[in-house]
């Protein structure tokens, strides 16, 4: 394992990490020796960026659709809004009319939230919209400081606090959004800004609140790891030595290294209380945290479900298909495939006892019991739990042992022995069970 770094980029320059983010390798992961003390936050929840981030990897939502997900969203947090806010655009009209049908379904959670350039004029729109918090973008690496920005570190925190400054005068809560946290300079310049934001909040009466996003998804969940890519060592920096308060932080993770569920559990697990995701996961490049996997490990976390209605899950999954959006067959939770088997041997253990293949109940948490796929693997247990979900009608009595299964596990044998690549489908099923149950009326042992 890497050891920490102790390089310093030159005094007034850019500091890069270069031994951390090479750029001809991959991210190198580094650690400390000293990890970091597990320190949950006293209450955890979700925020939501389907409306924001999630609409930057896809065709744009049509204000109707955002009315109707933000509907299944108050559903799926439950009356006591464990999905807690929602953030949106407001630059078009388009945006403005989702905000307004939004506002118009009169739900007390998730909370419309604005999300903004650090920029006056930006913050116009929050004037107009009436909002009573809004993000506000406040790019922290190096790599946008001199390079998007082309500029430094004072003008740019200057002009962040402006636009902030700006927000508390109006009473609007401002989230500021330290964006590519996790490749700035944590101690050099995230804390030190941090602190500053915290002081304005406290003179104006207002918790200023923290969004810190790991724009790249570079995060690292473990204790050890170092900064900044340590998303446990970057949550206790930003709650002890920035000092914000676990309510008012908030991680937004993205999965381009794949590890953005560890690093977002992380962050409850080290002192953030909110999450901010997207359902399904869809989000910009590889996507944001998904939604529905949060919400089955708050649950997990605090051993209760708060409220959460897990089934509404389901329908969201059925609301995006209806709209046309593609959804990996084998995504947890809500692909269509998640809870399939296809291996005879699952399928045998799913027969004797459900709980030996399916790690949580899924038919009453999700409305989708465990089902299987036929396939040349799937042998006659795959065939007997087939018969057992489709047609109940054959299934009383029937045994792995009867020579129907046989009959029918060979022709299916034969099929992929002439080369068929794909699962039969439930039809295709369909007319070998009937088939060798008219050829074959009583089971042959």
């Amino acid at each position: 394992m890497l050891p920490a770094s102790r390089h310093s980029g030159p005094p007034g320059g850019p500091e890069y990490h270069r031994d951390t983010f090479p750029y001809s390798l991959p991210p190198l992961a580094r650690f400390e020796a000293e990890a970091v003390p597990l320190d949950p936050a006293p209450e955890i929840w979700i925020t939501d960026t389907t409306f924001r981030d999630g609409q930057q990897s896809r065709a744009p939502y049509s204000p109707e659709q955002i009315a109707d997900l933000f509907g299944l969203l108050s559903a799926l947090g439950g009356p006591r809004g464990m999905i807690r806010q929602s953030e949106f655009f407001l630059y078009t009209a388009k945006d403005r009319r989702a905000v307004e049908l939004c506002q118009r379904l009169d739900l007390p959670y998730p909370e419309i939230t604005g999300w903004i350039r650090a920029t006056l004029d930006d913050y116009r729109l929050v004037r107009e919209a009436e909002l009573k918090e809004t993000g506000i973008l406040a790019s922290i690496s190096d790599y946008h400081v001199f390079r998007k920005l082309g500029s430094d570190r004072q003008t740019v925190l200057d002009q962040y606090r402006r636009v902030v400054e700006a927000a508390l005068a109006d009473g609007v809560v401002p989230r500021v959004h330290l964006e590519d946290a996790t490749r700035a300079d944590v101690q050099g310049v995230v804390v030190p800004f941090v602190r500053q934001l915290m002081e304005l909040g406290e003179q104006a009466g207002i918790q200023v609140k923290i969004r810190y996003p790991d724009t790249l998804g570079v995060g690292v969940p473990h204790p050890n790891a170092a900064l900044p890519r340590g998303i446990p060592r970057l949550t206790r920096a930003l709650r002890r030595d920035a000092g914000v308060p676990s309510e008012a932080l908030e991680y937004h993770g993205q999965n381009d290294l794949d590890a953005i569920v560890p690093n977002a559990v992380s962050a409850w697990l080290y002192g953030a209380s909110a999450n901010n995701c997207t359902l399904l996961g869809i989000g910009e490049r590889s996507g944001n945290t998904p939604i529905e996997s949060l919400v089955f490990w708050l649950i997990s976390l605090t051993g209760e479900t708060h409220g959460i209605e897990t089934r509404v899950i389901t329908e969201i999954a059925d609301y995006y298909r209806a709209m046309g959006e593609p959804i990996d067959a084998r995504l947890p939770l809500v692909g269509a495939d998640f809870n399939v088997t296809r291996a005879g041997i699952h399928a045998d253990g799913l027969i004797k006892d459900e709980e030996i293949y399916n790690p949580f109940d899924s038919a009453r948490l999700l409305g989708r019991p465990p089902r299987v796929a036929i396939t040349d693997k799937s042998g006659a247990a795959g065939l007997l739990m087939w018969i057992r979900d489709h047609r109940p009608d054959l299934a009383e009595g029937l045994t792995k042992q009867d020579g129907r299964l046989r009959l029918i596990g060979d022709a299916v044998v034969q099929e992929y022995s002439a080369g068929r690549m794909t699962s039969l489908s439930d039809d295709e099923v369909e007319r070998l069970v009937d088939s060798a149950f008219e050829s074959v009326p009583h089971r042959m042992v």
